[in-house]
C-alpha cells in the first residue's frame, strides 16, 4: 500500500521531474496533438445530436477532454513506466524503503498534470473556437471536477499496471494502441452510446472511459441531449462507483505489479539489455 512517507517523496520526485519537462519542449509539444486532433473532429461535425436540438460537435468536444486523460495515462505512462525498467530506474527503486509505492505517486501526479492540462485545452479551444460552451453554474463546475479527479486517478493506476507489465518500451505503443483505439470506439467519444448495440454499451460500461465522459457530458451539455444517454440520465451515483472501484483496484494492483516486475529484474539483465543496445548502435 502507498504510505503518507511514499506520497510526500513521490510528489517530491514528481516536481522535480515536471521542472525538467518544461525545459524540454519536444517532451510536453507532443501532448498538444492531441486536442488538436479532437478539435478538428469536432469541427467537422454539421448535424445534431438525434432526437435533441444540441449541435453534435459539444458531444465531440465533451468527449476529446475525457480522453485526454485515457491518451496521457494509458499510451504515454506505460512507455514512461517501460522506459525506467529497462534502464535500471525501478532496479535502484526496489533497494528503497516505500520506494516503489513513491514511483507510482510521482508518476500518477505527473499524468495528472498532463492530463489536465490536454483537457483543459480541450475544453477552452471548444469554448472559444466551436462554441461548444463551457460550465454554465458552480454545481456543473464541481462536477466536472470530481469526474476529472477520479477519472485520472483511476487511468493513471491503470496505466501503471499495465506499464509494469508491457516487456519494453518499443513494444508499448504497438500493445496499448489498439485495445486504447477500441475503448475510444464503444465509449461513446465520437458519437451517442445509445447508437451502438447492447452489447457493446455493455463493454463500454465495464472501463472508465464512458463513465468519464458521461461525466463531463454531464457539465457541459443541456438536459436535453440526455436522450442520447443510457437510461435517459447522468448516472452521477454509477459514475461515481465505477470509477471509486477502479481506484481500489488500481492501488492494490499497480504497486504490487510494480514491485513484482521490479524483483525480476537485476544487474546482470540490465547489463545484458545495454550490451544489446550498445551492438545494435554500431
Amino acid at each position: 500500500m502507498i504510505s503518507f512517507r511514499s506520497t510526500e517523496i513521490g510528489l517530491h520526485r514528481a516536481g522535480a521531474e515536471l521542472r525538467q519537462t518544461v525545459r524540454s519542449p519536444r517532451e510536453y509539444l507532443g501532448h498538444l496533438t492531441n486536442p488538436v486532433f479532437f478539435l478538428c473532429a469536432a469541427a467537422v461535425q454539421d448535424s445534431t445530436i438525434p432526437g435533441s436540438p444540441v449541435d453534435a460537435s459539444g458531444l465531440v468536444v465533451a468527449g476529446g477532454v475525457a480522453s485526454m486523460l485515457v491518451l496521457t495515462a494509458l499510451t504515454w505512462l506505460p512507455q514512461q513506466l517501460s522506459a525506467d525498467r529497462e534502464d535500471g530506474t525501478l532496479l535502484r527503486l526496489r533497494g528503497l524503503p516505500g520506494g516503489v509505492a513513491a514511483y507510482v505517486v510521482c508518476k500518477t501526479a505527473m499524468v495528472t498534470v498532463f492530463a489536465t492540462f490536454c483537457a483543459l485545452l480541450m475544453l477552452a479551444g471548444g469554448a472559444f473556437i466551436l462554441g461548444s460552451g463551457l460550465p454554465d453554474t458552480l454545481g456543473q463546475w464541481c462536477t466536472l471536477g470530481w469526474v476529472l479527479l477520479l477519472g485520472l486517478m483511476s487511468l493513471a493506476l491503470i496505466g501503471a499496471a499495465i506499464g509494469a507489465v508491457l516487456p519494453n518500451p518499443r513494444q508499448a505503443m504497438a500493445w496499448v494502441m489498439i485495445p486504447v483505439l477500441g475503448l475510444l470506439f464503444v465509449s461513446g467519444i465520437f458519437y451517442p452510446v445509445t447508437s451502438m448495440p447492447s452489447w457493446l454499451q455493455t463493454v463500454g460500461e465495464v472501463f472508465p472511459l464512458k463513465w468519464i465522459a458521461q461525466g463531463v457530458r454531464s457539465s457541459m451539455l443541456p438536459d436535453s441531449a440526455l436522450v442520447a444517454e443510457t437510461s435517459q440520465s447522468w448516472q452521477h451515483w454509477e459514475t461515481f462507483g465505477v470509477l471509486s472501484a477502479w481506484i481500489v483496484a488500481g492501488l492494490l494492483l499497480a504497486p504490487w505489479l510494480l514491485l513484482k516486475s521490479s524483483r525480476r529484474e537485476s544487474g546482470s539483465r540490465l547489463a545484458a539489455r545495454r550490451e544489446v543496445v550498445g551492438q545494435r548502435s554500431y
